[in-house]
């Protein structure tokens, strides 16, 4: 089997409580998305997402995604898309960097991998652990009252875990902390996610003054020197997320006791490839983790699914069902979030079926 074909599309995915806001005044109505179909000689075809947080989160945007799909066509077209692993290093060899455009590609493979083996890719993971996955909800970064009754919705709709957008300051960042533990039992997890918003100095303030709370503290500052400095100065657990790019960066952290989690992101490590042995790398070094990625829609909740299902329970923090943050639904069959938790379909592939009214006509072919 080979690829024929790579059709590129382009949907704007709004969010569906109107912004999404977080550290350093970023706020979003909608998210850029690039969806990928690969076609093939013999009939199936696979389908990969990849949608960035806008372009000051990571080195990486929208545009970028679609024009590192056409620097890399040439590598992808002729290719076996049912060896992931082999496609992702002949990536790596013809472009340096830029994970997050090789990862739609990578998960397109997955998916079409899954149909050719008539086997749900969560079984090619890996298998299933339980029945199913937890879910934390992300809270956008508001006023701590306004946060304290979103956090109050969520749980009563089954969420049972928090990641709450701080880092805008260690005062109002304490507030938004006490007033959101507050609103839940000792059963609830609340994770504090600074998104690298606040300085060294800022956040020892913060970790200080929420000693006494029940709450994880997440990726603070924007280096990792700074945050591994927070960490020895605070009891509280905590997670790293931006700093986290793939294996080396893992063993570091791991060696230096910097983190007690990790936020795995499929995009941010360059697909399904990288993040199942990102993966497996820190369930051996029992460091939990939060599987998700940098945004998405249904294909790209799918492949999170897939991903966070074939984990090992004790080594699962939490998932994200980002296509339920969206006002925009791009696939049929994707995971349904209930009580807080999903669970990774079962039809062959990712298991989703993308609406092409709603993708429109490619923005890109290429064969």
């Amino acid at each position: 089997m080979e690829v024929t074909g790579i059709d590129v599309y382009n949907v704007e995915l709004p969010i569906a409580e109107g912004t999404y806001d977080w550290a350093g005044g970023n706020s979003y109505a909608t998210f850029d998305s690039t969806v990928l179909r690969l076609r093939t000689d013999e009939g199936p075809v696979g389908w990969g997402e990849v949608s960035m947080l806008g372009s000051s989160y990571l080195p990486a945007f929208g545009k970028g995604a679609r024009a590192g799909v056409e620097e890399l066509s040439s590598a992808v077209l002729g290719a076996d898309p049912t060896q992931p692993a082999v496609l992702a290093a002949d990536l790596d060899a013809r472009l340096r960097g830029h994970p997050y455009v090789k990862s739609a590609f990578d998960v397109a493979c997955w998916d079409l991998t899954g149909k050719v083996r008539d086997a749900p890719v969560a079984d090619l993971l890996g298998g299933r652990f339980g029945e199913s996955v937890e879910l934390y909800r992300a809270i956008s970064q508001d006023t701590p009252a306004a946060m304290a009754r979103s956090v109050a919705r969520y749980r009563d709709e089954g969420y049972g875990k928090f990641q709450l957008k701080v880092g805008e300051g260690p005062v109002i960042d304490e507030e938004r902390i006490r007033a959101t533990r507050e609103e839940l039992d000792d059963g609830h997890v609340l994770d504090a996610d600074f998104n690298t918003g606040l300085s060294r100095h800022e956040a020892v303030r913060v970790a200080n003054a929420v000693s006494d709370v029940d709450v994880y503290l997440e990726q603070p500052c924007d280096s990792y020197e700074a945050c591994r400095a927070v960490r020895r100065q605070t009891d509280l657990p905590f997670v790293l997320d931006e700093v986290m790019t793939g294996l080396d960066s893992v063993v570091r952290g791991y060696e230096d006791d910097a983190m007690d989690v990790v936020n795995v992101k499929i995009s941010k490590v360059g697909g399904l490839t990288r993040a199942r042995a990102v993966r497996d790398l820190c369930a051996e070094f029992e460091v939990a983790m939060i599987l998700e990625d940098t945004w998405g829609s249904e294909i790209a909740t799918a492949a999170i699914a897939h991903l966070a299902h074939s984990t090992p329970a004790e080594a699962r923090f939490a998932a994200t069902d980002f296509h339920n943050y969206n006002a925009v639904t791009t696939a049929d069959g994707a995971p349904e979030a209930a009580g807080g938790t999903m669970a990774a379909p079962t039809d062959p592939g990712l298991g989703v079926e993308p609406r092409m009214d709603v993708l429109g006509d490619p923005v890109a072919v290429y064969e």
